[in-house]
């Protein structure tokens, strides 16, 4: 893969850089800034080459609408803090304004352009209108090069992804090459005990992972809405809880194949049972295959894995020499339901190995829950991305810098 090294000197060179700075806001204000955190290494390495830094990102689904409250102006001013110094923004993607504002840069300076999404061609189904798209992105800039850095983005095939890296010098950022040497030592060099630990609501969304994963891992914990699958497919009742009854025959399957070859899966042996999805809701902490026997009966869901479960999952975590993790194992926003994900984000923390984050929910999770960066071995800018490379996907993005 090409990295920053390989576009040869910079001094006085445009380059475009693709980062991922979908943060999220309320009222306009981050509520987490890791993203911003996580480009500005490798716009700090271009600024001390020389460069002049023209920063595209995306922010949220406006689908090719202009929507105020996606501006990506509100970052400009964050990076900004982070970086020691004035981010340029302007309310533009492509057009004159862009190329009058990228005109001005001197060495070093950094010019951040609207939200990509704004223009629909950028995640246009149409190869031909990503390409005329990200041909007006580089020529409104007069861009040199092209740094891919935004890692949560790399299995997508969006014109700020896959088509500017085709027209311009490419190489990928910093950022993007950690996360793939990360990823790429999980799948295929991954010091043992190795222990995977999959939550968050869907199973449907990490049969790929656990398919891949069968053949590699040593441990599989699962718990957050997912786990409600699995305890069906064992026939256990699992009331009002969140489940994919048309995944059972899938995970049944894994399950064999799991004893097959040799790897654990471990499910919660408890469950914190709720009455209704509500911070306030009435609970109990009940045995996985009485979740029906609570006051709540039928109507009762489960909303985090009990103490039994987190201490019992903490104590497979410690023990391992490799452990990623993707998914909270509850609803961590409410406090009521967020001590499964806090006991597997300490155990992580107090793993002697490589420990992962695997982006998304998870890396909300640990910041939302106290947790620091420097805690763990990494923290992944990308959910989906590590996700689906974990899976041994060929990611877009990726193809596009070999």
């Amino acid at each position: 893969m090409r990295t920053i090294e390989t576009l040869g000197k910079l001094t006085g060179k445009t380059v475009l850089v693709r980062a991922d700075l979908n943060v999220p806001l309320k009222d306009g204000v981050i509520t987490d800034d890791g993203r911003v955190r996580a480009a500005s290494k490798t716009l700090q390495t271009l600024r001390d080459s020389g460069a002049k830094i023209v920063l595209i990102s995306h922010l949220g689904r406006p689908k090719g609408q202009v929507e105020e409250a996606l501006s990506l102006r509100p970052v400009a001013e964050r990076l900004g803090e982070v970086l020691g110094t004035t981010v340029d923004f302007v309310t533009a993607t492509v057009g004159a304004e862009v190329t009058e504002a990228a005109s001005k840069l001197q060495n070093g300076d950094v010019l951040l352009l609207e939200n990509l999404r704004f223009n629909a061609a950028e995640t246009s189904k149409d190869k031909a209108e990503r390409a005329a798209f990200a041909q007006q992105l580089s020529t409104a800039v007069a861009a040199d090069a092209f740094v891919l850095d935004g890692f949560g983005v790399v299995h997508r095939q969006q014109a700020s992804v896959t088509e500017l890296a085709e027209i311009l010098p490419s190489a990928a950022g910093e950022l993007v090459a950690a996360e793939v040497a990360v990823l790429e030592q999980l799948t295929t060099d991954a010091a043992r005990p190795y222990t995977v630990v999959l939550g968050g609501s869907k199973v449907s969304d990490k049969l790929g992972v656990i398919d891949h994963l069968l053949e590699r891992v040593d441990t599989l914990l699962i718990g957050g809405g997912m786990v409600f699958t699995f305890l069906a497919a064992k026939g256990y009742s699992v009331g009002a809880s969140l489940l994919e009854e048309d995944q059972i025959p899938t995970v049944l399957e894994y399950l064999e194949r799991a004893a097959a070859n040799g790897v654990e899966i471990v499910l919660p042996t408890d469950i914190v049972v709720a009455e209704k999805f509500a911070a306030d809701a009435a609970h109990e902490t009940v045995a996985a295959d009485k979740m029906t026997e609570t006051a709540f009966g039928k109507a009762g869901m489960g909303l985090d894995i009990g103490p039994a479960s987190a201490a019992l999952f903490a104590e497979k975590i410690r023990a391992s020499k490799t452990v990623f993790w993707n998914g909270p194992m509850g609803v961590f926003e409410m406090p009521a339901f967020a001590a499964g994900t806090r006991a597997v984000a300490k155990a992580l923390t107090e793993c002697a190995g490589l420990a992962v984050v695997g982006g998304g929910d998870s890396a909300a999770a640990v910041r939302l829950l106290g947790f620091a960066d420097a805690d763990f071995g990494h923290i992944s800018t990308g959910g989906g991305a590590s996700l689906e490379f974990l899976e041994g996907k060929q990611l877009p993005g990726l193809e596009g810098l070999k």
